[in-house]
């Protein structure tokens, strides 16, 4: 080895040890005669300094280097003088006296800072990642997900759990998005799909006798990135036979709780988690992925419509939508301005607008309340008595600000779900180091799309109705209640799963819900309809996403932090140029042609 010890390992211990450090140069300091740098290894930096009195060969080397090159360094480890010490990291308290030094590889000027977290355009971040890689806290993200990882693993082994890898190349079959293509060149014209997920393989290990399956895997999803998204991610895929849905949730909220206890202890996790209804979640939160760390819960405003003057409230509840609001605590004095902002920050979510109540005055009840206390461009349409009414709903009181949305159910609670969170981003109402679990169960089956007239999957094709609906599947497909469950945390989805149809009379009449010809069926799902036949057992599962596990524990708002080599928010990847053009020998190959295309790598570099 070119080191006997890292950096980030070396404490008062290690006094009076002459030792080999290699790493990077991460400080330069030159204080006359002596020259101090900060050498960064993965573990962490430790101080070393050069004496041109004892080393002068080492303090002549050490007088060329430049930050990032990589360097070898000989020496002495020694306390550092009273009063020069460093409590703010861990080898504060000691330096080494330099004894010799190499130049193993200089470096260019790098096009950021690695010494420091300063802002840097992403795209320049990305397309130089391995030195973004370098910053501390990229270092400690990496580090994090290694260990998360490695838990989980851990944890499942000692349970019985066996690792079974699945294929990447598979067949086309939809699981709700659109697929990432690999065209064949033994049999032209045909296609493998990468896999949106790893599904009918697991419920085939289930009837396989598997019993208890995982895998990290590696998913593939051809849709529009976002903060939350990628082309590709990994989660922690599970399947287990012969349970029912408890069984996976315990399951579950045992993993979590003793991972964010081991891996992440300066964390708050509340327990038990949570568990509620979809019913229940949308109604008190407009969203199936509730924050639960904070209040502000919904209220419900659509009876008092027809009793106010309101056209606004009218026409939403005549069209067959609903008015609903909550109350922002403290914000009566928001000015003109910040009201604006709101409203724009409704619409931009898809709301038609936004209707404020500012109930003004000190903080109060609102039986005191009176009109002139009433701020609000709805005042002259609600009485007095509907303004209580509606604050005693909305849980306001007097120093408070409501804030309305009529319109469209989904819209409507679309908009709300966001406003809510950005009121508890605005007045601090959490704790970066509070974590709160939730599980939200009994969701629809399926839901109607109103563009393609037809009924889709709420979340797959393969989940099984509760107990006592499937009588409803041909009659009334919306009211079907599946045994399913989302697992959230902090506001964010962190996986899905469900107990699983295995009885292939009962699959089949779910995919002709779905709209599916025979046809259709037996081509895309045939392979795990004819192993239904023989002899699957009950099994169920789930599969949280690793990657939003890490944003929540890092406390990012962005899943490409959390990622070692991800793609632009336009699905890019600056660092090689991805997607991009491949030679005409392999084309010919292949038997494809390209019509017409711009390159998507080039075309974002000259935009940015």
């Amino acid at each position: 080895m070119l080191k006997t010890i890292n950096c980030g390992d070396l404490g008062p211990e290690h006094v009076g040890e002459k030792v080999t450090l290699a790493g990077w140069v991460h400080r330069r300091r030159n204080h006359g005669a002596l020259i101090f740098i900060d050498l960064r290894d993965r573990q962490g930096v430790a101080q070393v300094v050069f004496n041109p009195e004892t080393a002068p060969e080492a303090h002549e080397t050490a007088g060329s280097f430049r930050g990032e090159w990589v360097v070898q360094i000989q020496g002495e480890v020694a306390p550092r003088p009273e009063g020069t010490e460093n409590p703010n990291i861990p080898t504060g308290a000691i330096e080494v006296v330099a004894t010799g030094a190499t130049v193993l590889n200089e470096s260019l000027t790098p096009p950021f800072y690695v010494n420091e977290e300063s802002e840097v355009d992403e795209l320049v971040r990305l397309q130089y990642r391995y030195i973004d890689l370098r910053r501390a806290s990229m270092r400690d993200t990496l580090i994090l997900r290694h260990r998360v990882v490695k838990f989980i693993r851990d944890f499942l082994d000692k349970r019985d759990f066996l690792e079974v890898e699945t294929p990447i190349l598979i067949k086309s079959t939809p699981e709700g998005a659109r697929d990432y293509l690999v065209p064949s060149r033994l049999y032209p014209g045909q296609f493998y799909a990468l896999p949106q997920s790893p599904q009918q393989l697991k419920q085939l290990l289930m009837v396989s006798g598997v019993e208890k399956y995982f895998q990290i895997a590696r998913c593939f999803r051809d849709e529009d990135p976002r903060g939350d998204r990628q082309p590709e991610h990994t989660q922690l895929d599970l399947e287990m036979s012969f349970v029912e849905e408890d069984d996976v949730l315990n399951l579950f909220e045992e993993l979590y709780t003793e991972l964010v206890e081991e891996v992440t202890p300066q964390k708050r996790l509340a327990k038990p988690f949570t568990r509620l209804t979809y019913e229940e979640s949308m109604k008190r939160f407009a969203t199936d992925k509730p924050d639960l760390r904070f209040g502000m819960e919904m209220a419900d405003l659509s009876d008092l419509a027809p009793q106010t003057e309101f056209r606004v409230f009218q026409g939403a509840v005549d069209s067959g939508g609903v008015v609903k609001g909550f109350s922002a605590p403290g914000c009566a004095s928001y000015t003109r301005r910040q009201v604006d902002e709101l409203i724009d920050f409704a619409k931009s979510r898809g709301a038609l607008g936004l209707i404020t109540i500012s109930l003004n005055g000190e903080p109060g009840l609102v039986s005191d309340l009176t009109m002139d206390q009433v701020r609000s461009a709805a005042a002259r349409f609600l009485t007095l008595e509907q303004v209580k009414e509606i604050a005693t709903r909305t849980g306001a009181n007097v120093g408070d600000m409501i804030l309305i949305v009529a319109g469209a159910a989904k819209s409507t609670n679309v908009a709300l779900s966001a406003l809510r969170n950005e009121m508890g981003a605005r007045l601090e109402m959490t704790d970066p180091d509070d974590l709160s679990l939730a599980f939200v169960v009994d969701f629809p089956l399926f839901e109607y799309n109103d563009d393609e007239g037809k009924w889709d999957a709420m979340h797959h094709a393969f989940t099984s109705p509760k107990e006592g609906f499937e009588q409803y599947l041909e009659t009334d497909p919306g009211c079907v209640i599946a045994t399913c469950y989302d697992l959230v945390g902090n506001g964010v989805e962190l996986g899905s799963g469900s107990i699983r149809i295995h009885d292939r009379a009962l699959q089949e009449r779910v995919f002709k819900v779905l709209g599916y010809s025979a046809e259709e069926v037996q081509q895309r799902f045939g392979q795990l309809l004819t192993a239904f036949e023989y002899g699957a057992p009950p099994h169920g599962g789930m599969a949280p996403g690793i990657d939003r596990l890490l944003m929540v524990l890092t406390n990012r708002d962005n899943i490409r932090d959390v990622i070692a080599f991800p793609k632009t928010q336009s699905a890019v990847d600056p660092l090689f140029g991805a997607p991009g053009p491949v030679e005409q020998s392999q084309l010919d190959e292949l038997r494809l042609a390209v019509v017409g295309v711009g390159d998507p790598a080039t075309e974002e570099s000259a935009g940015a």
